[in-house]
Order: C-alpha cells, then sequence, then structure tokens
C-alpha cells in the first residue's frame, strides 16, 4: 500500500504548485473576462452632439447620458451648463420626475442668473403637475406643484411659462377644492356636521375661484340645516344666489330651503337687494 505523503515531502510540495498554478490561471482568466474599455476622453462638441441626435431621435435615455457626459468630462465648459438643463429636460421625457426635478434644482443652484432658468423652474412644476393624482389620494404632490407653478409667475410674470403656469394654477387650486369637498361630504354623510362645514368654508374661503364653490354654498347650507340653524342656512343660501343665480346647486338649494322651485328671473331680480346686504354679513 503507497504510503500518504507528508505535507513537506517533495510529492506533496510538487501537488501544491501544480494546484496553485491552476487557481492562479482560472483568476487571470475571469479577470480578463471582465477588462472594460479604457476610459477614453472625447472632445466636448462630439459628446454633445451625440446627445442631442439622440434627443432628435427621441432616444431621451441615450441623451440622459450622453449629457451626463458631457458633465463628467468636461465640467467647466459651457457645454456642460447647456448638458444640465437638457438632462433635465430628458429625464422629464422619460418620466424620471425625481431625476429631472433634481437636476433642474442642481441646474439653479449653479447657475441661478443664466437665461435657461426660468425654464428650469417651470420644468420642476411641470414635474410635480403631472404627478397630482385624483382627490382620493394625498395631495402633498399637488400642494408642491403649485408652489412650483407660483414660483415661475412671482419670478417670471411675463414670461411664456407664466402664461400656462397660471392657468395651471387654476387647475390646480380647483383639484385642492376638489379634495376638500370630498372629506366635506364625507363628514357631512357621517353626520360629522361640524367637521363638514369646516371643510366648505374653507372652499368658500381659499379656493374662491374655483368651480368647487357653488357645490360647496350647497353643503353648507344643507350642514346648516341638518344641525337646525335655519338662519345660517337662508344667509348661505342668499350668497349662492346672488352670485350664482343660474347654477343648478342654487335650484336645488333653493328647493330644499322652501320646498319649492327656484323663483322667476324678474322675481330674483327683486330679491337682490336683500341678497347682496347679506353677502357680507356672512363672509
Amino acid at each position: 500500500m503507497p504510503k500518504l505523503a507528508t505535507p513537506d515531502s517533495p510529492a506533496a510540495v510538487n501537488n501544491f504548485r501544480r494546484a496553485a498554478a491552476a487557481i492562479l490561471l482560472t483568476v487571470v482568466l475571469a479577470a480578463c473576462g471582465k477588462t472594460e474599455a479604457p476610459y477614453v476622453e472625447r472632445p466636448v462638441e462630439d459628446l454633445y452632439n451625440g446627445a442631442m441626435n439622440a434627443v432628435a431621435a427621441y432616444n431621451w435615455e441615450a441623451a440622459a447620458k450622453g449629457f451626463d457626459e458631457v458633465e463628467r468630462q468636461h465640467p467647466y465648459s459651457v457645454w456642460a451648463t447647456k448638458a444640465e438643463i437638457m438632462g433635465a429636460y430628458a429625464y422629464y421625457q422619460q418620466n424620471k420626475y425625481t431625476d429631472a426635478v433634481s437636476a433642474a434644482q442642481r441646474f439653479l443652484q449653479l447657475h441661478p442668473g443664466n437665461k435657461d432658468a426660468p425654464y428650469a423652474y417651470y420644468l420642476i412644476a411641470i414635474c410635480y403637475y403631472e404627478q397630482i393624482t385624483d382627490v382620493g389620494r394625498d395631495q402633498k404632490i399637488t400642494q408642491q406643484a403649485l408652489d412650483a407653478l407660483q414660483e415661475v409667475v412671482r419670478r417670471y410674470p411675463t414670461s411664456e411659462y407664466a402664461r400656462d403656469a397660471r392657468l395651471k394654477i387654476d387647475l390646480t387650486n380647483d383639484h385642492l377644492a376638489g379634495k376638500e369637498m370630498a372629506i366635506g361630504r364625507y363628514y357631512l354623510h357621517q353626520g360629522l356636521y361640524i367637521a363638514a362645514i369646516n371643510r366648505f368654508r374653507t372652499v368658500i374661503e381659499k379656493y374662491q375661484t374655483t368651480t368647487q364653490v357653488p357645490e360647496a354654498l350647497h353643503r353648507l347650507t344643507e350642514a346648516y340645516l341638518s344641525l337646525g340653524v335655519l338662519d345660517e342656512a337662508q344667509n348661505v343660501a342668499a350668497v349662492l344666489g346672488y352670485n350664482y343665480p343660474g347654477s343648478e346647486w342654487y335650484a336645488d338649494t333653493y328647493s330644499l330651503l322652501t320646498g319649492q322651485k327656484v323663483a322667476s328671473s324678474d322675481e330674483q331680480k327683486q330679491k337682490e337687494g336683500w341678497i347682496g346686504r347679506t353677502w357680507h354679513s356672512v363672509f
């Protein structure tokens, strides 16, 4: 029977060397397989034009990577400044809103006086605006959109971006008012009249120019009637009739209070003096 080799015997040493050589060869081959292409700096014009070509081809992912590469290789060039805002736009086109907002905010921090600053502010606002969800969900993003849109108008009131921002502000306010109405209606149906009244008054006082106000006045009248506060209900109904005489909500409110259909236009005109005086006593 052959003897086992001892650790320091010639046979053991040869076996160890062969094993070590095999392991080393395996490691070298694996490393060769993972070798990356060497970093090569490219002219800034080539990088920027390549990214713009990707934009023209609507290849937004490649465009974003290309603009990022301009910044990485040539951070102090004038092209890097252009690449920063274009990169934000490329992220926006991919619906990568968080990346787009971060890129635009970084651009504004580095270049607050740049001619593209108005667009950067507008892009941030649009990123928030396009994430607005239905009124059944949390409206934090809606408030962020409103704040960002108002910032555009405040900073650049005569710009083309401000004109569009004003339209979106109205829609955003209407959305926030809709959220208050949804909560108010829930409270009303649950018999939590004081909580409902607070929500409806918020709509009337904070979102006066929205489409939600006529219904808010109607629901407020309904809540006051449920509490048995007839004078307050009549006052609110008068405000609704004075400001929205042709509204279906006023017709419903009038019927709710009187059990009759709304008065004719001639009869309504005779009441306008009393209704007008009531407005200031309520709100």
